[in-house]
């Protein structure tokens, strides 16, 4: 093991590969290892759902760095490393081989890992999630013209594929166990606006109800059995029912857990040495007042211009507005803030096919955006929604509501 101090960074994702290049641009000269397990360099996963199952890009154009980034950034990247433990004691992390790598200050960037339909099954071929580029792949391989796609999860990964199938000539069904789509990310009535777009484009959208069974002939799927009784035939089955964060070597560790690799507002864990960031924690949020763990891009890439700063000790707090977008059709969903923690809504009507619903928590604080349609239409009203957010601004409703009145001004509102 060598004994040069080391930052050393276990998840080569988004927020991995984000915090060794913005330690090296921080003034880190020392050592970095950078450890991932999938067998190929980081790579931006937001296309794998759209641009790459649509064939408009390959999964080796999604690369966050070509190699030569590596090399010239003195970053020690290891695409096969698996890491069986941290030993604390000995500030090392152990890889399954028994080769240990020392570190001054490690970073945990697992990321999550998607759940998996564990309903009778749920192992025949044909049955899919997508988390990552080989699971792209799969899926795409599935996209023929005619078939029938069935989608268990109305989330937003799961509308996604459901556009994208559509936009590659499939049939699609989508079945989702609750009420409602979007349950936790977005007020009711933004869910149901997307939904309609959905079925207008010819999805079949079923709540309330689920897989009971995959049907199979062979060892391939060839339908799904749902709890009320019907069955249907289907070519594929994919699954978009959430993830759960990568904790098991924290945990193994006697790292704190809750919702995720429990880390302060400056991302820090309960052992002074060790960081974690992107997917796999929860944190403090000051501005909602509660600890929280997001499964964003914009997430990843704010925790880990953070996390490689107070690497080396410079103390700052984590306190960004979310920000998340999705591509659906013709239409761009743009959230900033955290719309799912509102109890009331205000609608502007932008255009015809634009709008931007404002969520208000009980006190009438301003706490999520979301516009849905034209990115040109929709794009500036949410950016001003993220600062009147991040000011906690209490805004009257029937001025969010009405487009004749500037949002821009609205900034100088009294924040609570």
């Amino acid at each position: 093991m060598s004994n040069r101090p080391a930052m050393v960074i276990i998840g080569a994702g988004q927020s991995g590969a984000r915090a060794a290049h913005a330690l090296r641009d921080n003034g880190w000269e020392g050592a970095i290892t950078l450890l991932g397990n999938e067998g190929v360099a980081p790579y931006d996963r937001p296309p794998l759902s759209k641009a790459v199952l649509l064939g408009q890009k390959t999964t080796a154009q999604c690369a966050l760095y070509d190699e030569a980034f590596y090399r010239e950034q003195r970053i020690d990247l290891r695409i096969d490393a698996n890491v069986q433990q941290i030993d604390r004691a000995a500030r090392a992390v152990v890889l399954r081989d028994g080769h240990r790598v020392g570190y001054q200050r490690l970073l945990i960037a697992t990321g999550a890992a998607p759940r998996r339909l564990t309903v009778p099954g749920a192992t025949l071929e044909g049955v899919h999630v997508l988390r990552t580029a080989a699971d792209a792949l799969n899926v795409l391989d599935e996209l023929s013209p005619g078939r029938k796609i069935a989608i268990v999860g109305a989330g937003f990964i799961g509308l996604e594929i459901a556009a994208t199938a559509i936009a590659r000539g499939c049939e699609v069904i989508v079945i989702e166990a609750a009420a409602r789509a979007l349950m936790r990310a977005v007020p009711e009535i933004v869910a149901a606006y997307l939904v309609e777009r959905h079925r207008q484009m010819g999805v079949d959208v079923r709540f309330a109800v689920q897989v009971d069974r995959i049907i199979g002939s062979a060892k391939r799927a060839t339908g799904v059995k749902l709890s009320d009784g019907t069955s249907i035939a289907c070519d594929c089955v994919i699954a978009g029912i959430g993830v759960k964060p990568r904790t098991e070597l924290a945990e193994a560790a006697g790292i704190d857990v809750a919702d995720g690799i429990a880390v302060d507002d400056t991302l820090r864990t309960n052992d002074p040495h060790i960081f974690a960031a992107g997917d796999v924690c929860s944190f403090p949020h000051r501005l909602f007042r509660r600890r929280m763990r997001l499964e964003c891009w914009k997430n990843a890439e704010d925790h880990a211009r953070i996390v490689a700063r107070n690497m080396l000790d410079r103390g700052e707090t984590y306190s960004e507005v979310p920000w998340f977008w999705s591509d659906q059709y013709d239409m761009t969903i743009q959230i900033a803030g955290m719309p799912g923690f509102g109890v009331t809504t205000a609608v502007r009507e932008i255009s015809a096919t634009s709008r931007v619903f404002f969520a208000l928590d009980r006190d009438g604080v301003l706490v999520g955006a979301s516009g849905v349609g034209q990115v040109s239409e929709i794009a500036r009203d949410v950016r001003i929604a993220q600062e009147l957010i991040a000011r906690r601004a209490c805004i009257d409703p029937t001025l969010l509501s009405d487009r004749s009145v500037k949002l821009k001004p609205l900034l100088a509102a009294e924040a609570l």
